[in-house]
């Protein structure tokens, strides 16, 4: 696969991120309640950029009032929507990732083998740009350090088990940095009302809204490596929960 000078571009400026230290705002904003310091587990995810095979951004690319893009429209990003009937974010989607085991060499190793068991990727077409700062979920009171990669030689993905994933798809990154895609997820449990930034996604003639601690985590680091464009943060959609 021939991958354009401006994805190459991506995967530099991908790299340079993993290797500065604090690409997070501070305090993360985003988490809701705090930690049990005595019981807290470590997890990571695997951030997955790559270059779309057969698959092109769904926005405007060229013609009549077409914008430059502020990302290479061939990138794009792989995500997952978990199962509706897991105990844990049930229907989120999520990168793909879970728990440290007793038989994980790293929390790279971790995120690596949580990957190929929810997608089924080959984790030798992944190359590791690096992790970066551990970010809190209090929900399920784990510290979650994001491993960010570069897809070098794609695979087929799909889901593995029903019980834990309901659809794995790639999406374009351009279609997230798209202002038209963009939210401000509104969640209300009782008195309390939280929120984040989310986005609106479809791949393979499925709609997802990417919101939570992913869609947090996306939107920091489009805003860390400049891709991000102009939203309206007072457009909302609700999350029901």
């Amino acid at each position: 696969m021939t991958v354009s000078p401006s994805a190459r571009s991506a995967r530099a400026d991908l790299a340079a991120l993993a290797q500065d230290g604090a690409p997070w705002p501070r305090p993360w904003r985003y988490a809701i309640g705090t930690l049990d310091e005595s019981r807290v587990r470590q997890a990571a995810v695997l951030v997955l950029f790559g270059v779309l095979d057969d698959v092109a951004a769904s926005r405007a690319t060229s013609g009549p009032g077409a914008a430059p893009l502020p990302v290479a429209a061939d990138l794009d990003v792989l995500l997952l929507a978990r199962a509706s009937t897991l105990s844990h974010h049930p229907g989120q989607v999520s990168f793909p990732g879970g728990r440290l085991d007793d038989t994980d060499a790293d929390l790279v190793d971790a995120a690596l083998r949580e990957a190929v068991e929810e997608t089924g990727l080959d984790r030798d077409g992944v190359e590791v740009l690096g992790s970066l700062s551990p970010l809190p979920l209090p929900v399920s009171n784990h510290l979650v350090t994001p491993v960010l990669g570069w897809w070098a030689r794609p695979t087929p993905v799909a889901v593995v088990d029903s019980a834990e994933s309901a659809h794995v798809f790639r999406v374009p990154v351009a279609d997230l940095t798209d202002p038209a895609n963009r939210r401000t997820a509104v969640v209300r449990r009782g008195r309390d009302t939280h929120k984040s930034p989310s986005f609106l996604v479809s791949a393979e003639g499925r709609e997802h809204l990417v919101w939570g601690f992913t869609g947090a985590i996306l939107d920091a680091l489009l805003d860390r490596l400049d891709w991000a464009e102009p939203w309206d943060a007072a457009r909302t959609v609700e999350v029901p929960v």
